[in-house]
Order: C-alpha cells, then sequence, then structure tokens
C-alpha cells in the first residue's frame, strides 16, 4: 500500500506543554548523539494528541531530535501504527482481518462500518467522529472476532454488537472494553473448567479491562496531563524543564573542552551553504550552527580535533554530532570534489 502525506494539512503543530515535557524526557533515555533513537515515541505522543499525523507534526518531531525532515517521513510512512491523514475525533476503528477474526466474522465487522462510518476506509464519518480500517493481527485470537479503538481490545463481537458500541461511542459513552459476550478473558465460552477458587476472587473485570474502567477516559487525546512525568533515570538536577516548542533538549551545563574555532559574524556574500547537505543535520542543526557562527563547508573542513572536540560539547541537545556523523570528512569531501561528487559517494557513506 502506498502511504503518503494527507492533502489538506494543518498551518502548524505544537505539543501540549505537559507532552512537550514527556518528549524532552524520552529524549534523554538515549546517549549524546543518539537522540534520534527517540523519533518513534516522539511520534507516537504526537499522534496520540492530535489523532493523526500532520506533516507539522512530522517536522516537529525532526527539528527536536536535529533529523532530516525525509528521515522522520520514512519511519512514518513504514510503520502502519502510524495514521497519515485525519482520523475519527472520537473513534479510529480498527478491524482485525487476519485468520482466526476472518473465519469468525471480520468480514461482516467491516460492512457494519461501511453502512456507518463510511464506505471507503481511512474516510471519516459525515459527522467527523468515527474511520475505520483494516489491520493485521492484534493478537485477540481467542477472542475473535476483535477490534481496536483507541487503547482498548473489543472482542468476541457480532455485527449486532459492534453497532451498539458506535450507538454508544457516538452518544459520549466508552463501553467496558473486553470481551462482549460475558466471558471474563480469554477462557472457554461454556465456561472454566479448572482454577475455579480463581474464579470466586477474581477482580470484576480481567487486568487490562480493568484498567480501562479504572481511567473512565480511555479514547481522549493524551494531553500529558494523565500522569506525572517519571524521569527517575535522570539525577534532580539534570531533569529537563518545559522550554519554547521544538527547540532543541538543553544539557546540562558543563565546561567547554577543546578550542573553539573562530566563525563568522555572517555568510561570505550573504549566501550560506545548505549545511543541510551534511548526513546528520536537519534544520535545527543548521540553525544551531549558523549561530555559531558556521555558514560554510570549508569552515567545517578546517576543524581539528580540539576544534572538533569543542563543537561537539556545544551542539546543545545534540552533543557528540560532529565525529559520529564524520562531518568533517563529509565537508572537505565537498570542498574538494564539490557536491555532486558528495552526493554520489554519500550513498555508499564512502567519506
Amino acid at each position: 500500500m502506498l502511504r503518503r502525506l494527507h492533502p489538506e494539512q494543518p498551518a502548524s503543530f505544537a505539543f501540549t506543554p505537559a507532552n512537550l515535557d514527556w518528549a524532552r524526557g524520552q529524549i534523554t533515555k538515549y546517549p549524546e548523539g543518539r537522540q534520534a533513537s527517540a523519533v518513534i515515541p516522539l511520534l507516537w505522543r504526537a499522534q496520540e494528541q492530535e489523532g493523526w499525523l500532520s506533516k507539522p507534526a512530522l517536522e516537529c518531531v525532526a527539528d527536536m531530535l536535529g533529523m532530516a525532515y525525509i528521515r522522520v517521513l520514512e519511519v512514518a510512512t513504514f510503520y502502519f501504527m502510524f495514521q497519515l491523514q485525519p482520523v475519527g475525533s472520537v473513534a479510529n476503528i480498527q478491524i482485525c482481518g487476519t485468520t482466526s477474526c476472518m473465519i469468525c466474522g471480520a468480514e461482516e465487522l467491516i460492512e457494519v462500518c461501511k453502512e456507518l462510518i463510511s464506505p471507503q476506509p481511512h474516510s471519516l464519518s459525515q459527522d467527523g467522529k468515527f474511520s475505520w480500517e483494516e489491520v493485521e493481527c492484534i493478537g485477540a485470537c481467542a477472542n475473535a472476532p476483535a477490534i481496536n479503538i483507541g487503547k482498548d481490545y473489543y472482542e468476541d463481537l457480532s455485527p449486532e454488537k459492534l453497532r451498539a458500541l458506535i450507538t454508544r461511542f457516538r452518544a459520549g459513552e466508552v463501553p467496558v472494553p473486553g470481551p462482549q459476550n460475558g466471558r471474563y478473558g480469554s477462557e472457554p465460552v461454556s465456561g472454566l473448567t479448572s482454577l475455579q477458587e480463581f474464579d470466586q476472587n477474581r477482580a470484576p473485570y480481567n487486568a487490562s479491562v480493568q484498567r480501562a474502567v479504572d481511567l473512565g477516559e480511555t479514547v481522549k487525546r493524551i494531553d500529558g496531563t494523565e500522569v506525572p512525568l517519571n524521569l527517575s533515570w535522570l539525577r534532580k538536577e539534570d531533569q529537563p524543564v518545559a522550554q519554547e516548542q521544538a527547540a532543541p533538549l538543553s544539557d546540562s551545563p558543563a565546561a567547554p573542552a577543546g578550542e573553539q574555532p573562530k566563525g563568522l559574524e555572517a555568510a561570505r556574500n550573504g549566501e550560506a551553504d545548505d549545511l543541510k547537505e551534511l548526513e546528520g543535520v536537519g534544520p535545527a542543526l543548521e540553525k544551531l550552527l549558523n549561530e555559531l557562527g558556521f555558514f560554510h563547508f570549508d569552515q567545517i573542513a578546517a576543524w581539528s580535533e580540539a576544534e572538533i572536540a569543542w563543537v561537539d560539547q556545544n551542539l546543545k541537545g545534540f552533543k557528540g554530532r560532529v565525529t559520529r556523523d564524520k562531518w568533517v570528512a563529509q565537508a572537505k569531501l565537498i570542498a574538494s570534489e564539490g557536491l555532486e561528487a558528495f552526493r554520489i559517494r554519500a550513498k555508499s557513506n564512502d567519506y
């Protein structure tokens, strides 16, 4: 299936303040120079907040991580868990269509969605509240057919039960998830034949359903206030605080190492080189380099070991990127052989 950005895009995207704090906290899980590893959790949080991933959301995440936009787009288009088009404001119904669910009636559930929501998947209902899609196995085979809505599974469904669920969601309710035929979990439909003592002392619902019932609102868009921010892997003094949207994560103060390269007050002749040609340099990093006085490839190509160490330490939020991505070697190749030759060799990391 070809996955592309939706033709209609919002003008901008911004994490809520609490979600921004959460996103910055996730970045701190990864070593210096490896912040791009946080791309999936940050994309997921953006989708949880808005329901889908827009172009501005992808660019926001890319800027926070110092990644080229295309690299983030590659991730978002590869994983089907990311929605690249608007979804229903109340629920996006994901119907498992793999073998067990198909045998047990998933195709009938799809017909209900076509009737009540939209004839085509990945399309909004007329009231904008619902969308639907068929997905691969969601791992609830013993309770087939099953669907996923928000954070919950609704299992042991029939067309009539799905109609009732959609009606209740449309009315503003959040029906109890889990099996819809009276089962507690995945025990035989006829009832337990063993572990009957457990059956007498169990909680009202199975573990995941009980959690959903306790939360009460499991289709709500996450704004970051649901649970306290937990950064237990950091020392208290190193924990980030809320900062301006999409700015790189600040590092703890540290004495700069090495020797500061001589920078320029402005680009020569008012025209800076496109430093984003360097592997690992995105818009945020290019802006930071310009602020430090670096506008041209030949400046970077001339850095000594001591100067590389200084820049590595002073790329706030992106420490170590000069060494990790071999900027000096790349810049030397561009300065000596030109951009076209560099682009050819860059395809095989030959620099």
